[in-house]
């Protein structure tokens, strides 16, 4: 049975219980939400052929550290990376390395800055240089679906609305919704509950209540949604080498809606252009 409990009150660590967070919370994802949007914002110059995702993962690092902040992904369960670069047929957790990005490429770059014990976790797409139209038209679905996913969000729903949102809209686009990774619960853990499904039904799921906070980050395959994981025991890959894309939003439920807590401060979460 689902239980949910007041966050000022719950003991700091996953006990499957739902947190429901109140004003401090919701002000101090707002604050390390807003330095992770940033850093995202800023990455649309660095991202252009010939950069490594290892000099993307050292910029990421230096914008945290120059703000006090530190990667969460940083020696977590022992990845030793600051950031998850996934490029092309990369569903998730690509791992930066001394490879240059190629003309025609698209990244998702995912960063989540740790601040005071509160966790900013957000994602985008990237096109570097010039892509095709059907890589930018997979970003356009994913980022369409990540929208109707978040209007889906209110109390008294099921978080399965988020899902069926997604997956409805992006099956009659021709593509995939992901199912081996979901959205999460997060605040003062990385990882919390509940899961986010990103398809399934609007009856599905637990109840979405006033406090809560979690992602919603769609993973979208041009192709079929069947994915595996590599032999470094993170690099998720589409089965079928399909593109795939994805974006991410950390959002709290208010009492009429949500609140999205990354949203770009330059207003452009959403770009198919490279700088």
């Amino acid at each position: 049975m689902v239980t949910y409990v007041n966050a000022d009150s719950a003991p700091i660590k996953y006990t499957g219980q739902i947190k429901l967070y109140g004003p401090e919370g919701f002000a101090a994802m707002r604050k390390v939400c807003a330095i992770t949007s940033e850093c995202l914002d800023a990455l649309n110059d660095i991202v252009k052929p010939g950069v490594t995702t290892n000099e993307i993962d050292r910029f990421v690092f230096e914008f945290g550290a120059d703000r006090g902040v530190v990667p969460a992904t940083l020696n977590y369960r022992g990845y030793t990376k600051s950031s998850c670069t996934s490029i092309n047929h990369v569903v998730c957790h690509g791992i930066p390395d001394d490879k240059p990005l190629r003309e025609g490429d698209i990244v998702n770059i995912d960063i989540t800055f740790l601040q005071d014990g509160w966790y900013g976790d957000s994602s985008r797409m990237y096109a570097v240089g010039q892509i095709k139209r059907a890589a930018e038209r997979l970003m356009e679905v994913t980022y369409e679906s990540l929208l109707r996913g978040i209007a889906a969000v209110k109390p008294g729903a099921k978080t399965g609305a988020i899902g069926a949102a997604i997956q409805s809209y992006v099956e009659s686009e021709r593509c995939s919704a992901v199912r081996d990774f979901c959205g999460h619960g997060v605040g003062q853990l990385f990882h919390d509950a509940p899961n986010i499904l990103h398809y399934g039904k609007a009856t599905d799921g637990v109840e979405m209540r006033e406090g809560m906070i979690f992602t919603i980050e769609p993973m979208i395959n041009l192709g079929k949604p069947d994915v595996k994981v590599l032999k470094d025991g993170w690099t998720a890959v589409t089965r079928d080498r399909s593109l795939t894309a994805q974006y991410e939003h950390t959002i709290g439920v208010t009492k009429d809606g949500c609140e999205i807590f990354t949203l770009s401060p330059k207003d452009i979460f959403y770009t198919t252009t490279s700088k």
